[in-house]
C-alpha cells in the first residue's frame, strides 16, 4: 500500500503565508535576514518554559528510540526562536494575484539559469528521468521554484524552528512529529545537526522538505549512503523526482496545454474536481492555441486561474502530481511552464487580466458574507476563494447577466455592495 504523501511544503501552508492568490498554498519564502537578533518581549519567560518543554521532548524522543549521543548533539544548545512565532502568527492581508506570482516564479533570469543548470547537471537530470520517468526539465523546475537552484533554501535550524513551533506554534502536535521525524534523519546520520537548515516553518534544504517527507521520499542519489538534499545535487535531483513518482507521474504525457474556450463554455466546468477524458472536452469545442490535437488525457480539467479574460489550459495527472507537491494551481502551473520555457517550448501565450485588482483577505470575506445574504450560499466567510465561493459568485454572475467565470474582482464586489 502506498503511503500517503506529505506536501513538502505543508509546515508552511499551516503558517498561512500566501505569495498565490486567495484559496492557494504559498510558495514564496520569508525574508530570512536578520535571524540571529530576533529576541522579543518576554523572551526569557518564554525561554525558561521552553527548557522545561524541551526536558520533556527530550524524553519522549528518548523513548522512541532516538539515541543518547543524537539528542545531545541535537538538543543541547538548542534555541527558542520568536521570530518563528511571529511569522508562524502573521496573516498577509494581500496577497498577489496569479500572473504577478508567475512573473517572478518564471522570469526570464530564472529560465536562463533553469537551462544553464540543466546543462552543468544534464546527465544527472537525464539519469533520474530514466530511473523515476520525470523529465529533467521538471525536476529542474521545481529546484528553481522551491529554492532558487539552491540561492535561497532558508538558514533557520530546522531544529530550532521545528521546536519553537512545536512549544508555541500554532499546529504543535504536528510540529511535535516533525521534530521527531528531523531527530530520526539525524540519527540515521543523513545529515549533521549544524547542516540541517532551512525555512522558519521546517521546510530543508534545496527540495524544501519537511521531515517526514524526507524520511518517505527522499533518495540517495549518488550513492555515498546517504540522503544529502543540503548539498548533494545527484540526491536532490532524484528525490524530487522520486517524490513526483509517488504522486502519480505518468511518463512521456504532458502536465497539461494552453487552449482556447468556445464562446458559449460553462464555466462552472473550471474546477480541478471535474475531469473528462480529452475527447470529452474537444467535442465541447475545446481547442489548442495552435490547432492541434488536445494531449490524450484519460481525465483532464480545465483551468482558468485568471477568469474568463485570462488564458485557460486543459491539465492532466502530471499537474495533480504537480500538486500533490504543493497544493497550489499557481505553484503547478508555475512549475509547468517554467520546465517548457528551460526545454525551449512556449509559455503561457494569452493574456491576462492585469488591470484587475486581487481582492484582500477582509474584501473576500465581504464578497462571502454579502453572496450569502442575496443567497448565493458560500458557507462561512473565511476570506478563501474555495469551490463554495467561486460557484457562488458564478450564481451571482449568471443573475446579473455578467460572465459567470468565478473569479473575483473588485468590480464584483462593488456591484454586490450595491
Amino acid at each position: 500500500m502506498r503511503r500517503m504523501l506529505t506536501t513538502p511544503l505543508l509546515l508552511a501552508l499551516l503558517a498561512g503565508c500566501q505569495a498565490a492568490p486567495p484559496s492557494e498554498a504559498s510558495v514564496a519564502r520569508e525574508p530570512e535576514s536578520g535571524e540571529t537578533t530576533d529576541a522579543v518581549a518576554g523572551e526569557p519567560a518564554a525561554a525558561a518554559d521552553f527548557a522545561s518543554w524541551l526536558a520533556d521532548f527530550r524524553r519522549e524522543a528518548r523513548a522512541e528510540g532516538i539515541g543518547e549521543a543524537t539528542l545531545a548533539r541535537a538538543l543541547d544548545d538548542l534555541r527558542y526562536r520568536p521570530r518563528v512565532i511571529e511569522l508562524d502568527r502573521s496573516q498577509p492581508e494581500f496577497v498577489r494575484p496569479i500572473w504577478q506570482y508567475l512573473d517572478s516564479a518564471v522570469s526570464a533570469t530564472r529560465v536562463t539559469t533553469g537551462r544553464e543548470r540543466l546543462d552543468a547537471h544534464r546527465a544527472t537530470a537525464r539519469e533520474m528521468e530514466r530511473r523515476y520517468g520525470v523529465p529533467a526539465e521538471v525536476i529542474v523546475a521545481i529546484w528553481g521554484i522551491e529554492s532558487n537552484f539552491g540561492g535561497n533554501f532558508g538558514d533557520f535550524s530546522t531544529l530550532e524552528a521545528l521546536a519553537t513551533l512545536a512549544y508555541d506554534g500554532r499546529r504543535r502536535d504536528f510540529a511535535r512529529g516533525e521534530l521527531l521525524a528531523a531527530l530520526r534523519i539525524l540519527e540515521a546520520g543523513d545529515i549533521s545537526p549544524e547542516r540541517m537548515q532551512g525555512s522558519w516553518a521546517g521546510a530543508m534544504g534545496h527540495t524544501q522538505f519537511i521531515p517526514s517527507s524526507f524520511e518517505a521520499y527522499a533518495v540517495d542519489g549518488d550513492g555515498d549512503g546517504r540522503r544529502d538534499i543540503w548539498g548533494s545535487i545527484p540526491d536532490v535531483m532524484a528525490s524530487t523526482a522520486n517524490y513526483l513518482d509517488s504522486a502519480g507521474w505518468q511518463a512521456g504525457q504532458p502536465w497539461g496545454v494552453e487552449v482556447r474556450l468556445p464562446d458559449d463554455f460553462d464555466y462552472a466546468e473550471t474546477e480541478m474536481s471535474t475531469r473528462r477524458p480529452s475527447r470529452d472536452w474537444a467535442g465541447r469545442g475545446v481547442r489548442t492555441l495552435d490547432g492541434e490535437p488536445l494531449p490524450d488525457f484519460a481525465a483532464a480539467s480545465v483551468i482558468v486561474p485568471g477568469g474568463a479574460e485570462g488564458p485557460a489550459f486543459l491539465v492532466g495527472p502530471n499537474f495533480r502530481a504537480i500538486l500533490r507537491y504543493n497544493n497550489a494551481t499557481s505553484y503547478a502551473l508555475a512549475v509547468g511552464t517554467l520546465a517548457d520555457e528551460v526545454a525551449g517550448r512556449e509559455g503561457v501565450v494569452q493574456g491576462w487580466p492585469r488591470e484587475e485588482q486581487p481582492l484582500s483577505r477582509s474584501q473576500v470575506r465581504e464578497m462571502q458574507r454579502l453572496l450569502n445574504q442575496r443567497g448565493f450560499e458560500v458557507g462561512t466567510p473565511d476570506g478563501i476563494m474555495g469551490p463554495n465561493t467561486r460557484r457562488g459568485l458564478r450564481e451571482f454572475q449568471a443573475a446579473i447577466g455578467t460572465t459567470p467565470d468565478g473569479f473575483a474582482t473588485l468590480n464584483l464586489l462593488e456591484r454586490l455592495k450595491r
